[in-house]
């Protein structure tokens, strides 16, 4: 694009109020003869000057997200947003209830092994509940 041409298209943008990307010459000939911004605004007129429409952001990659996120995707620990404290809840909750389970448990358990599975479910060994009393039932230590 030559000079001329690129101080037309910055003139049609400004009178146009749009940006020089969307402003487009047709007739580059006739646009060449154009001085003043009276010749541009000639040329919009014409029709030799279009602009071209807004393009807008789609919602195409929003909606591909949401389906992902429907199907369970995208939920994983770094996705989660909010408290960092939540992770400390979570942990509170999980050992609060195996160590409810162990004391449960604890008239029938072998000697010696209340103190010790104690130790590995504040060690984090045991996943949940069912977990837990699959140890103690696999590793003989209920009477």
């Amino acid at each position: 694009m030559s000079k001329t041409l690129k101080t037309i298209k910055r003139l049609a943008a400004k009178i146009l109020n749009a940006g020089e990307s969307r402003v487009r010459i047709l007739d580059q000939k006739k646009a060449m003869d154009a001085l003043t911004g009276d010749d541009v605004r000639g040329l919009i007129k014409e029709g030799v000057i279009v602009l071209l429409p807004k393009k807008g952001v789609g919602r195409s990659k929003a909606a591909d997200k949401a389906s992902r996120k429907r199907s369970g995707r995208r939920r994983g620990t770094g996705s989660r947003r909010g408290s960092a404290n939540l992770s400390k809840q979570m942990w509170m909750r999980k050992i609060r209830a195996l160590r409810r389970v162990l004391k449960q448990a604890k008239p029938t358990l072998v000697k010696g092994a209340y103190g010790r599975v104690y130790e590995r479910i504040k060690g984090n060994a045991f996943r949940d509940k069912k977990h837990l009393r699959g140890y103690l039932r696999e590793k003989k230590l209920i009477k």
